[in-house]
């Protein structure tokens, strides 16, 4: 225990509007396509229930600066837009330290951003 890691995840719940579904989709794989390209992103995971109404995100990076970095690219301020068009954030879940300006930017959303307190690594 006591063990560091740098790594900050996010879950974002997300609740999709009617008629939305289509355009979601299409938003959904520029986002994918856009993180990719970002260093430090090591999971960029979607997940849809059965009726296709409600998305969680999963989100993990390295550290704060690929935090920063991904909050500054061109996914969360240009494609963030368009998506939020065809569906509402419901939840947004921070995990780790993303720095004192990614926290800034991160609880304007407003995300809530759980600190590491007790934590057994393998």
């Amino acid at each position: 225990m006591g063990e560091s890691n740098s790594s900050v995840n996010f879950v974002v719940s997300l609740s999709i509007h009617d008629n939305g579904m289509a355009n979601f989709e299409r938003i959904v794989q520029q986002m994918i396509e856009g993180t990719r390209q970002e260093p430090g992103c090591t999971a960029y995971d979607w997940y849809m229930d059965k009726e296709r109404r409600q998305c969680r995100l999963l989100e993990q990076y390295c550290d704060g600066a690929a935090v920063l970095a991904h909050l500054r690219g061109r996914v969360v301020q240009e494609l963030v837009q368009k998506l939020m068009e065809c569906c509402t954030i419901t939840n947004f879940e921070v995990y780790g330290d993303p720095g004192e300006e990614a926290t800034t930017i991160l609880q304007s959303i407003p995300a809530t951003i759980f600190s590491p307190w007790r934590m057994l690594r393998g």
